[in-house]
């Protein structure tokens, strides 16, 4: 079985640790989320998140609509962007490249 959305995003800033991501996704039920990554670690900007770190926050069945690629620290006054507007499919090059 095939590693979730979230779980090699999640790797792949462990590597990357001087990155943060932000995933624009859509729920199954077609809802809106926002999802900030960073040092290995899921948090949603706009929902609850469940402290359990077992929960993924990216469900398996939501579709990722972009992904930007910030400087870590994240500074929300002042973002530095490395790549933004990112698909799925472009993402999965950085991950493949990086073997993940």
């Amino acid at each position: 079985m095939s590693e979730s959305i979230g779980l090699r995003l999640e790797k792949y800033t462990l590597k990357q640790k001087q990155e943060v991501l932000l995933v624009n996704l859509e729920t199954a039920s077609s809802e809106s989320d926002l999802v900030m990554i960073f040092a290995g670690f899921s948090s949603s900007l706009m929902r609850e998140t469940a402290f359990d770190a077992d929960v993924p926050v990216i469900a398996a069945d939501s579709k990722i609509i972009s992904i930007d690629r910030l400087v870590a620290p994240y500074n929300p006054d002042n973002p530095q962007y490395i790549a933004t507007g990112l698909t799925w499919e472009a993402m999965q090059n950085i991950l493949q490249k990086i073997n993940l």
